[in-house]
């Protein structure tokens, strides 16, 4: 190659690093990354949001109402690596007292056997006894016995549509797996999925946490935990031997390690939840160092 020509192609190779470096530059934000597209609709969410900054409504049946969720994450905490402190020193730092423990029972969005269709109808009552700035929506185990899963899908993105109505930022979960219903469990997830992709509202996935790390030996009703002493929640998986509800085992409570997220239900759900809300902090609610709104 000659001179001239060996510059021309240098010049050119220059040209396009240039041009390549500009459309990364002027690529989407952070804030439009992949899994992320709930960030912007959130902010004009809580932009909207005239309450008390860090209420934090937890609204579910028995999974919720329980104390071993969220209320134990307070108290008992082994083996924490350092992006869960990092997340629970945030969380303390923004969420109101109360919400760690207070704010159970029916008046505040939570009670055992309930189902969609009570939230549906209740969620308004909810919203102006609390007025909460972020809430956590989990419905569905009790509805998989009698509720269709198109009712099940409209009534919840009806829920979650009242919630930003009032400018709460909602954290979307779906139910964790239940014994003898696969299939249409899965339908329900999948509806908490598309709903929260739709409504553009971040998506704490319970059902996919618990069948990542169990995929085959999650249900603690099996036969293979027949003979592990102990009651309904002390079996060393993630559900319990009820078949329904998270496992809760003695020896794995507040266990945040490796190995305590794929033998306590409980656990692993505050684990994920815990992330989940401590992610829409950072990104929307967007508190300073001190813990005050920026």
């Amino acid at each position: 190659m000659t001179a001239r020509p060996c510059a021309v192609a240098c010049l050119l190779a220059a040209i396009l690093v240039l041009c390549l470096g500009n459309r990364a530059a002027a690529g989407p934000p952070p804030s439009a990354a992949p899994g992320d597209d709930w960030v912007e609709p959130m902010r004009q969410v809580h932009a909207r949001f005239k309450g008390e900054a860090g209420t934090f409504a937890h609204f579910g049946d028995s999974i919720t109402i329980s104390m071993a969720f969220w209320a134990s994450l307070q108290w008992n905490r082994r083996h924490v690596d350092a992006g869960t402190q990092a997340a629970f020193d945030l969380v303390k730092a923004t969420m109101k007292d109360a919400c760690w423990r207070a704010w159970k029972g029916p008046a505040y969005g939570n009670q055992g056997g309930m189902t969609i269709r009570w939230a549906h109808a209740n969620v308004d009552a909810w919203l102006a006894k609390l007025n909460p700035e972020c809430a956590l929506i989990m419905f569905g185990t009790n509805d998989l016995g009698g509720i269709a899963a198109d009712e099940y899908e409209a009534k919840t993105r009806e829920v979650v549509k009242r919630c930003l109505a009032n400018g709460t930022v909602v954290i979307l979960s779906t139910i964790p797996p239940r014994r003898g219903h696969d299939e249409k469990c899965g339908r329900f997830v999948e509806a908490v999925r598309r709903i929260a992709r739709d409504m553009k509202v971040p998506l704490c996935d319970y059902y996919k946490a618990i069948v990542t790390r169990r995929p085959d030996d999650w249900d603690g009703s099996a036969e293979a935990f027949n003979s592990v002493p102990g009651g309904t929640y002390d079996v060393p998986t993630l559900i319990s031997r009820d078949g329904v509800h998270p496992s809760n085992p003695k020896q794995w409570q507040g266990d945040y390690s490796a190995q305590g997220l794929r033998r306590n239900g409980f656990v692993l759900r505050n684990y994920v939840v815990l992330h989940a809300y401590a992610r829409a902090i950072r990104s929307v609610l967007k508190p300073k160092a001190n813990g005050k709104r920026e």
